[in-house]
Formats: structure tokens, C-alpha cells, sequence
């Protein structure tokens, strides 16, 4: 609980490098220092002509601070501005540093309370405002952009900087049908001319947030852009040198880099005249539309050498079939990772399949994937596998919270968590106790709910009449072997070794009022087949709860998401095994997905 109230802890990161820039291609080579152990990285990407055009530009390294109070995934912040070229990055250790700051990032994930109430406690909220109000360069980001308003519904009677005017509430649209948070890729309409984003741009960004800044006629000369989803939120704001974004950067591919090199270099975000002669902006555009994710899986665990591989199951086998039975390898974590980044993967899941056997946070190899994929991959990584409380081999107890924020600060954005969450499901349906302890709880409460990813592993079965069950059944199209008409898919643990008297849609309930920001929808009968997505299956769950659902397990062709997007309101659709055999490209399902009229990055 401890924990809890004081977010986890950071390790202090030096940073000190030396860049190397050409007209499209980057190579910043980076010294990093965290507790005492020293390495080097070398991350190089390639920027297209418009990217490289920054706008009125700085010719040397400005003295760039990030304000981090201990809550999220800062090591992707840091890694996207290092790939946006900044080698002069410190973190602000004291209200001393806000005088020697040229520039300040404010990233934030979370609760707008728990955010306040850390700068409060770290004495940042005055320097921080007059920082500020002083109009240097300033750059808040989702939660960051949100403590800039006057207050917040989420955390009634706890105010904000109070810059911005308006007060921030929660979204208003779950009676159209649509999941909060919002969570995906969604365009942006630009309402003023800037240097970080054009008039007329077509680039989505990632959004992740359950909470909005409406536009009001008070702060009308402060909105950048706004964006649509249900209703019409500011999804960045920018006056003067003060900037700030809703939308994640460090999130949003090569597009999101551009925005933090824009920043960085631009020596003025407020263009020249002869600039904007001639550009103008629409006053009345057409909404925005947030795009379904497309999301690549990777199954990794130790193969009989002991080598950290990627391999994919049918029915959740993952030996050959061969007489030796090896563990089947598709290939090295990072690198698939990375070129499913390239090939336009909106998401990337790491699943450690073996974790429980052993201590997660012991397991230095799976960290270090982490790690490396989060310097190459600016899209948002989950990881799952083993996140529950546990004692460790030298009988020291680990919370759940122990072993997230080991991930967070590793690189991760998300943590699924499957057998843990079934159980304690199988608690709180039972007592209908909300303890506060559970893994579900205390990382929703540090981290906020779109942290959280349930994994649910069930198997179909069939009943002749719904009164023959106690859980929830549905009316299924396909008959079972004695020609039931009605199932129900019953939970799994420990990979699907063992059943569990729980169904899958009271499960994603529980999980959703537990504090669980997205359920990631598995089917162990449709793994490896091929055959298309559990179509009934996800559209029950997805009519069952507000938050976001991933449809898994069946994938074989491009056309299959099509079907998935189009005959349901699912909000993300995941494959792993057509994706690593190259049988269906990542390319290939955009290209269909798109051809059809479905929205994508």
C-alpha cells in the first residue's frame, strides 16, 4: 500500500552522447548510467524529408530536463527523444534545476491526483508553474497536458497548475456504444499554425485516456488540435513555447519522434509569417476517427538450449511434432519485434509463456528483450506473464506491483495478467469485496486501469438449454457434437492445464469493475487453427463490458480481420503465428483492412 501512494521507484539515469545527423538518417550514440552500471546504445532510425524540416531550427544541444514523479514507463520517453537526436537530457532532481532547464518534458501516466499530489510532495508544483508561466520552452504529455487545467473530475477538490482554463472530466460516450478509455491510434484536426504539426496532416497518433479537456471559448486561443471520439476533446494545446498533447509521442511511431525532435530543435514553435502565407486552416473539418489496432504477438520462453525464442502453439502446444519435439522457434524477440514495428504493427505483446515456473523478476533475459525493443519500437509493448504475488527462492516476498514496476521501468507500457486474474475474479465474485491488494487493484491504482490487460484462456463448452449452467451462456451458430444449441466458455490457468468453475464473460466483468483497462480475448479451441476469430464469442464479451477488447486466437488470413472489425465493435485484433511464418504480412492486413473502408494507421 506503501507502494501504492508513493508510485514506484525510479533509477536515476545520466545520460551524455554524441549525435551524428544526416538529411534522413539519424545515429545517436548514448551513454547511459543507472545505479552505478554503465552502458552504451546506439539507436539509429530514418526520417522522411517533412520530418527533417523542423521548423526555425537550434544549431546546437539545448539543456533539455525531464520531470519524471515516479509514475509510467519514463524509459520510452527517453528512448523517443534520443532517437529525435537529443544527447543533453537530465532528469530534474531538485527545485534548483527548473532555473537551469532550457527546455522541460512532462511526461505522465495515471491519475491526475496521484500526479499532483507527487509534485506536491517533491515541492514542484510551485517551480513547475512559474517555470511555466515564465513561457520557456515547456512539453506535457497525456497527464502532463491535463495538470496544466484548472482542475479535474477525476480527483475532485484537487486543483491543477491552473494555466490552462477548464476543468477536465470524463468521457460522456459509453452510451454510444463506445469503450473508455480510449485506446488506438485517432487523427488530429489543427486549429493554428505551428511548427510541430501542419495544417492538413494526416498522421494518427496514440491515444490512451479516459479522461478529456473539452474545448471552451475560455480556452480557445490555447487548443493546437483537437480530436473526435464520441464527442470532440483538445488533443494538444501550444502558446507561445508552452506545448502540450493528450496523445502519447513517445508511443506514436517515427510520427511521434518528429513531434519530440520538433520540440527539441525548434528554436520558436510559433512558425514565421511567410511560413503560413498562402495555408489554410479548415474551421469546420470532418471528424477524426480512431483506427482499429492491429497488433502482433509473441510468444517467448527458453527453448531446451536455454535460449530466450519466439515460438506459437496449436491449441497452446508449442512442440514440433517431430520425434525430438522441440520447442518450435520462430525466431529472436527483438528482432521480429522490430520489423513488426516497421511493418506497421500498432501494437507489440510480449506473452512469457514459462514465467510461472520461475521468478519474474529474476528473469534477467526477458528484461533485457524489454529493454532493447523499447530503444527500437515506438509503439506500445505489453508484456504478460507472471505478474501475481509470489515468494521468491531466497523467501523474500514479491508483490504483483513488485514485478509491474520491474516491466514499466524496463520498457513496458502494459502487463497482462491471465491466471492470477481468474482467481482473484473467483474472490471477489464470491464476496463481492473490493480489498484493495490484488494484483488487478494496486497496479490500476499506481499505474491507472489502461495499464492493466486481462488474458483470458477459455474453452468452448456446450449446453443444451442455458438453465443446465450456472454462468452465462449464449445462443451459438455453430452446434455441438450431441447438437446443443447454447455454450459458454469456461475459464483456464496455468497455460490451459487446469479448469477453473468461472466463465470467461463473468471473469472480463469482475476484471472491468476490479480496476482492468482491456481484455484480451484468447480462445484455446480456435489456437493454431487458422479458421477466423471466435466471432459470437467476441461480440459477447465486448456487449458484456465497457473497456476495451483485443480478439484473438484464429487468425489465417487478412480477410479474417475484416470479418472480426466488421461484424464487431471489437476495438483490436491480435495474431501471432501467420505474422512470424510470413504467411500473412502485417502490410498485407492494412492493405485489406483498408480496401474495405476500415479505418488504419
Amino acid at each position: 500500500l506503501v507502494r501504492v501512494r508513493e508510485g514506484p521507484k525510479v533509477p536515476r539515469i545520466q545520460e551524455a552522447g554524441v549525435v551524428t545527423m544526416a538529411a534522413s538518417v539519424k545515429t545517436v550514440t548514448t551513454t547511459v548510467t543507472v545505479g552505478g552500471q554503465t552502458t552504451t546504445t546506439t539507436t539509429t532510425t530514418t526520417t522522411t524529408a517533412e520530418a527533417a524540416q523542423v521548423g526555425p531550427a537550434s544549431s546546437r544541444q539545448p539543456e533539455v530536463y525531464l520531470l519524471d514523479y515516479g509514475g509510467g514507463n519514463v524509459r520510452s520517453v527517453i528512448n523517443a527523444i534520443k532517437a529525435a537526436g537529443c544527447t543533453s537530457l537530465k532528469l530534474i532532481e531538485s527545485v534548483e534545476d527548473f532555473d537551469k532547464a532550457e527546455k522541460i518534458i512532462f511526461p505522465g501516466v495515471g491519475a491526475f491526483g496521484f500526479c499532483m499530489s507527487r509534485l506536491e510532495k517533491l515541492g514542484y508544483i510551485e517551480p513547475l508553474r512559474q517555470y511555466v508561466l515564465s513561457g520557456k520552452p515547456f512539453f506535457g504529455v497525456c497527464i502532463g497536458m491535463q495538470c496544466l487545467f484548472e482542475q479535474s473530475e477525476e480527483a475532485p477538490g484537487v486543483k491543477g497548475l491552473g494555466i490552462v482554463p477548464g476543468m477536465v472530466r470524463r468521457f460522456q460516450v459509453e452510451d454510444r456504444g463506445l469503450a473508455v478509455p480510449e485506446m488506438g491510434w485517432n487523427g488530429v484536426n489543427v486549429r493554428k499554425h505551428s511548427v510541430i504539426v501542419k495544417p492538413g496532416t494526416k498522421q494518427r497518433y496514440y491515444f490512451v485516456h479516459s479522461y478529456i479537456a473539452p474545448p471552451t471559448a475560455e480556452n480557445a486561443d490555447w487548443v493546437l488540435t483537437t480530436t473526435d471520439y464520441g464527442e470532440e476533446f483538445i488533443s494538444s494545446v501550444q502558446k507561445g513555447n508552452v506545448l502540450a498533447t493528450q496523445f502519447h509521442p513517445e508511443k506514436s511511431g517515427e510520427a511521434g519522434v518528429d513531434v519530440y525532435r520538433r520540440f527539441i530543435f525548434s528554436d520558436s514553435m510559433t512558425p514565421p509569417p511567410e511560413e503560413c502565407a498562402g495555408v489554410t486552416i479548415n474551421p469546420s473539418p470532418a471528424p477524426t476517427a480512431l483506427a482499429p489496432r492491429v497488433i502482433a504477438c509473441l510468444d517467448v520462453r527458453s527453448n531446451d538450449d536455454g535460449d530466450l525464442v519466439v515460438t506459437k502453439g496449436d491449441q497452446y502446444d508449442v512442440r514440433e511434432k517431430s520425434d525430438n519435439r522441440g520447442v518450435r522457434n520462430l525466431g529472436k524477440p527483438v528482432s521480429l519485434a522490430e520489423q513488426y514495428y516497421k511493418d506497421g504493427a500498432d501494437e507489440v505483446t510480449f506473452l512469457n509463456i514459462t514465467s510461472f515456473r520461475n521468478s519474474p523478476l529474476k528473469d534477467q533475459p526477458m528484461l533485457d528483450v524489454l529493454r532493447s525493443a523499447s530503444e527500437r519500437v515506438f509503439v506500445p509493448l505489453t508484456i504478460g506473464g507472471g505478474i501475481r504475488d509470489f515468494t521468491d527462492s531466497d523467501g523474500a516476498v514479491r508483490s504483483a506491483l513488485d514485478v509491474a514496476s520491474a516491466y514499466f521501468r524496463s520498457g513496458a507500457d502494459k502487463v497482462s495478467i491471465g491466471s492470477d486474474a481468474v482467481l482473484i475474479a473467483e474472490e471477489f465474485i464470491k464476496t463481492g469485496v473490493k480489498t484493495g491488494t490484488s494484483s488487478i487493484e494496486t497496479i490500476s491504482e499506481a499505474y491507472g486501469a489502461q495499464a492493466v490487460v486481462i488474458s483470458v484462456d477459455p474453452r468452448k463448452v456446450y449446453v443444451q438449454s442455458p438453465s443446465d449452467v450456472k454462468h452465462h451462456t449464449f445462443a451459438t451458430k455453430t452446434a455441438g457434437p450431441n447438437g446443443e444449441k447454447f455454450c459458454w466458455y469456461q475459464c483456464t490457468i496455468k497455460g490451459g492445464r487446469e479448469t477453473r468453475d468461472l466463465g470467461a464473460y463473468e471473469l472480463a466483468r469482475a476484471c472491468e469493475a476490479l480496476g482492468a483497462g482491456e481484455i484480451l480475448l484468447n480462445s484455446i479451441d480456435k489456437d493454431g487453427t487458422n479458421s477466423g476469430f471466435d466471432i459470437e464469442f467476441v461480440a459477447d464479451i465486448k456487449s458484456g463490458v465497457s473497456i476495451p477488447v483485443i480478439a484473438s486466437s484464429g487468425a489465417g488470413s487478412a480477410q479474417h480481420f475484416v470479418d472480426v472489425f466488421s461484424q464487431t465493435n471489437v476495438d483490436a485484433a491480435l495474431a501471432a503465428g501467420i505474422f512470424h511464418r510470413r504467411e500473412v504480412p502485417v502490410q498485407e492486413v492494412k492493405k485489406v483492412l483498408a480496401a474495405a473502408g476500415i479505418a488504419v494507421r
